[in-house]
Order: structure tokens, then sequence, then C-alpha cells
């Protein structure tokens, strides 16, 4: 297949185009490098089967040739990022959906909409099923990328109903592994680079509230699955293990080996409680589950970080 994913030079976003091309496929990346970062692509910029392009895909989305399936994985994605860019991140959830649902649409070819577990806001139902329509504050400052992703999700299913695209979604739990951004507002890489740097920690509230992190690879492998043999439904994909955000810290301070303080500062408006998701339908679809325990995915993720100088 030739594939073209949006995003592609964002963490996430690379490592799925090196797993498209490791199943042999071509792809074609875009990404208008506002968060992403080309040298997260630099070790594929000798292989023939890839071709980078620089879009913003709120604007417009083209491609030379044609493709077979359209990824669209482009979006500030940490609350550092998408709070520093409030419109461009609703543009992207809404005019960028639409540009690269109208292009799969006139190339015949499959969709594949990257959604979030924040469609689920601060959620009253735990776990998380996709059946689950969410507790979210439709107006505070987390709302432009919760809104922004469950908008994306409607336009997904309105495409499909009406014009009968081959469409999948996907919802994202907390990923994390190498390429992520130091410093990016993410509570993995923020702990592993403060560690590493022996700066206090900085956890919010008393640090009770949880989080489900799944390693990158298994992420990955996951939205292959739903890509290649899901369906039109919103899917789960994230690691059922929860841990609080406390429980990570200590970890992260014990495999680095740190005397990083602890310090609390107040929690975040909108901040989820809880975070854990309901992966009964992709176990039993696409026969995944995650595979790499946290203690290990944070080991491969900070010799990445001190591998970068950090």
């Amino acid at each position: 297949m030739r594939v073209l994913i949006t995003g592609a030079a964002g963490f996430l976003g690379s490592h799925l185009s090196d797993r498209f091309l490791a199943e042999g496929h071509e792809v074609v990346g875009v990404d208008n490098l506002i968060t992403g970062d080309s040298s997260n692509l630099g070790h594929l910029q000798r292989d023939e089967r890839f071709r980078f392009s620089r879009q913003d895909v709120s604007r417009a989305l083209e491609v030379d040739g044609s493709v077979d399936g359209v990824l669209h994985f482009a979006s500030p994605a940490s609350p550092i990022d998408y709070l520093e860019h409030p419109i461009a991140t609703l543009d992207v959830g809404s005019l960028g959906t639409r540009n690269a649902l109208e292009l799969a649409r006139a190339q015949g070819a499959r969709f594949f909409m990257a959604s979030t577990s924040e469609v689920y806001g601060d959620p009253l139902e735990h776990p998380q099923r996709e059946t689950y329509w969410g507790n979210v504050n439709p107006i505070g400052p987390r709302s432009v990328y919760d809104e922004a992703k469950r908008f994306s999700e409607a336009l997904t299913m309105a495409y499909h109903r009406q014009h009968g695209l081959d469409t999948r979604i996907v919802r994202i739990f907390n990923t994390y592994g190498p390429r992520m951004r130091a410093r990016d507002g993410r509570v993995v890489s923020n702990f592993v680079v403060q560690a590493l740097a022996g700066d206090p920690l900085t956890i919010y509230g008393e640090g009770s509230q949880s989080r489900s992190f799944c390693y990158v690879s298994d992420e990955v492998d996951g939205i292959y699955r739903l890509f290649m043999h899901g369906d039109a439904e919103p899917t789960n994909i994230g690691n059922p293990d929860e841990f609080t955000v406390r429980e990570l810290a200590d970890l992260v301070l014990e495999l680095t080996g740190s005397k990083s303080k602890i310090v609390a500062r107040p929690l975040p408006i909108d901040d989820p409680k809880v975070r854990r998701p309901d992966i009964t339908r992709a176990r039993e679809m696409l026969g995944w589950s995650p595979r790499v325990p946290l203690r290990e995915g944070l080991k491969h993720t900070i010799e990445w970080f001190k591998g970068q100088g950090i």
C-alpha cells in the first residue's frame, strides 16, 4: 500500500511511519513542523519508499500520485502545545480533518482518524469503554483539544455514513517512549527530564490522579492492526495497567537513581482524576493487547533521553 500520514514528524507519527515501512508499504509524510521535528524522520530520508512534504493540512492537503490510506495524526497533543496554539489545534481538528477526509474520498482511500482518550474528559465511568460519551467541559482551557477531537470523530462518522467512506477511529491513551520532546508537558517526559537534570519532579495536587501508560511500540502495533483489520467504530488503544502520578514519579526516581525531590503544584483546570482504557474491543477484534510493562518501557525511554544529552 501507499499511505499518507499527517503529523508524520511528530512523536507518534514518526514511529507509525517506521511501522508502515517495516511492513513493506510506501509512506508520504506530511507535517507543518509546528510541534513536529524533522529529525524524527532523518533516518528515513534515504529510503526510496518514503517522501516528506511540508504542508499545513488546515489550509490544504495535496499529494503526488495515488494513496490507499490517509492517516490523520496532525495536531498539537501535549497540554503545553495545545494551550499555546489553541486556534491551530481547533483548526487541525476541524479544517484539517475535513481536508484529510476529502483527500481520502477523492482517492477512494481508507481514512484513519487519530483521536484521544481526552474525548472522555474527566470521566464518570471507570475504566472507559468506547460506548461512554464522556464528561467534557466544552469551554474550559483544555476544550480546544478535547472538542477538536470530538468534532473530528463526528465528522469522520458523517463521511462514513453519507459517503460510504472506509474509516477508522482510534482513541489513544497516554503513550510514551523515544522521540518524546523534552519538557513538552507530558508527565513521562517531564519526570524523566527533571530527574536526569536533578531538578524537582513536579506533581499536581497530591499526585493521586491515575493514568495508564502505553509504550510506543505497543501503541503503534495496535494502531497498525486497527488500520488493517478494524471497523468504523471508535476503538481504545492503550495499556489498561493503571498507576497514580505519584507512583510514576517514584518509579522514575528509582530507575534514574536521581536524588530529585518531589514538589506539588495546584491541579490544572479540568485535569482528569482517572484514566484507564477498557480494551475488550481491541482484544476481541484485533487480537491486540500491550506487551511492554511500565518499568521496561521507562528504562528504554530514560536511555533514549540520556542519548540526547539530557
